[in-house]
């Protein structure tokens, strides 16, 4: 199922007035495919990441998460709603120092009340699946920082969400590690089927999105196919 902002528009108090964030912003991202969201620091990517997985409310629009539109929801459903649909992989990892990388999947499944047998399964085919099975034992001061990014994006996919929403995720990584997980996220999303939603300042691996929009001052200022 697909990620569809429909002419969103964000505010903040600003003094005496408001700062718009977001200038009725529409995207469609349709499942299986990979969006990039770029833009200069300020220009918006945060909030649009922000208000599509339900963590703010725009002033006006329509945000719709594989089918349901969020607007009327109270915050108990739309905790439920990123529980069931909404994978998110946030800049820095936080990985849970104490546990291992198999454990830092689970934690997540058991959250939302799965069979034991079913979350380690499925915990250890996600690592599978971001070429970690080897590394499921290890804690996260005994992995590499691309290492730790690739457990980040598993964590996110642990409860097969419709949509993928991922924060600057080679921030913090060389350019070859970056390549890497980009290649990995493009990967995963056309096998899983996610409406997957990419917010970067790096423009080097854009060739391995499948649509690029830019933020400027709020507005949607260009799109660019990759």
């Amino acid at each position: 199922m697909s990620l569809v902002l429909d002419a969103v528009t964000l505010t903040y108090p600003d003094g005496d007035g408001r700062l718009t964030a977001l200038d009725a912003v529409s995207l469609t991202v349709p499942a299986g495919t990979l969006t990039a969201v770029v833009g200069p620091s300020g220009s918006g990517k945060s909030s649009l990441l922000a208000v599509a997985a339900t963590l703010v409310t725009p002033d006006s629009g329509r945000v719709v998460v594989a089918g349901t539109e969020t607007g009327k929801l109270t915050a108990a459903a739309k905790a439920e709603l990123r529980r069931e649909h909404i994978g998110i992989v946030f800049q820095q990892p936080n990985l849970l120092p104490s546990l291992s990388a198999v454990e830092q999947l689970q934690v997540m499944a058991h959250l939302s009340g799965r069979p034991p047998k079913s979350v380690r399964d499925r915990a250890r085919d996600l690592l599978d699946a971001v070429g970690l099975a080897d590394q499921a034992h290890r804690r996260p001061h005994q992995l590499s920082g691309g290492q730790r990014q690739r457990v980040n994006i598993a964590r996110a996919l642990m409860n097969e969400p419709s949509v993928l929403l991922v924060d600057e995720p080679t921030s913090a990584l060389d350019h070859e590690r970056g390549a890497a997980v980009m290649d990995l996220l493009a990967t995963l999303t056309a096998e899983r089927g996610t409406a997957t939603v990419l917010v970067t300042h790096d423009r080097t691996h854009l060739a391995r999105t499948d649509h690029t929009v830019t933020v400027q001052d709020g507005r949607l200022a260009e799109s660019v196919d990759a």
